[in-house]
This record gives structure tokens, sequence and C-alpha cells, in this order.
């Protein structure tokens, strides 16, 4: 079974509409890309793919990542500079928490949705919806090549 199979589609539609929910609430852009293995220090490896998706290029520099490497069993939050030039050190800690709680139990599909929401009104504060907001990054979960 390939990594693109990881999720059923409806698990992936479940996930995209989290994702969807949340950028209602914030102009925020919001990501998910799964690996199936991560060989080096996941938070490394999860700002070289943030660069790869070209999550960086966003009007505000707000888009997050929720990276997973499923079966090593580790996981990142990356957010970008606009984010964090705003937020407090310890922005990501109460979303990585929760996430984790789910992923033990192994609801990856829980974990980020929750995760993913929780963003959303998190990120509202400083970054709120705008009237002109244009969806700038794919709601599609991503996948390794």
């Amino acid at each position: 079974m390939g990594i693109k199979n990881f999720f059923s589609e409806s698990d992936k539609k479940s996930i995209q509409e989290a994702i969807a929910e949340a950028e209602l609430n914030t102009s925020g852009e919001i990501r998910v890309h799964i690996d199936a293995k991560c060989a080096e220090d996941v938070k490394s490896h999860a700002i070289e793919v943030f660069g790869k998706l070209k999550m960086h290029e966003t009007a505000s520099r707000n888009g997050v990542l929720f990276y997973l490497a499923v079966e090593d069993r580790k996981f990142a939050i990356i957010g970008d500079e606009g984010i964090n030039n705003v937020v407090p050190a310890d922005f990501w800690d109460n979303i990585r928490e929760t996430m984790t709680q789910h992923f033990k139990q192994s609801d990856f599909v829980k974990g980020l949705s929750q995760g993913i929401k929780m963003a959303g009104e998190k990120l509202k504060a400083n970054f709120p919806h705008q009237a002109d907001d244009t969806n700038e990054l794919s709601n599609e979960i991503s996948f390794q090549e």
C-alpha cells in the first residue's frame, strides 16, 4: 500500500473540509503533507517541505503546514514568518498536545482535523478573514513522491 492510500477517500475529504472550515475564520492558509518516513529532524524536514510546496508565497506570509511522517510517528506544525513574528513562542503547543493524544490512539484523521480547526481559531485573532480573501493554496493533501 502506497502512502497515498494511507487515508481513505472519505478521510481525505474530512481533512479537506476541516481545512476549508478553518480558513473561513482566517486569511491564513493551511496545508497537510504526508510522508511515510522522515530520517532527519522532523522540524527541519517539514521546513523543507514548506518551501517545496511554495507556502512562503502567500501575501501575508501566513501559511501553516501540518507535516506527518506516519511510519515514523513524527509530526510538525510549521508557521510562516508572518505568523511567527506576531504570536508567542508557545503558540502551537496546545494544538500539538491535542493532536498527539489522537495520534497515540492511531486516530490521525481526528487529530489532524482537530488541530486544523484549532489553528484556524487561533489565527483568527492576528489574521482575520477578509472580504477579498482568496484561497492562495490548495486544500488538497500532498503526499511524498
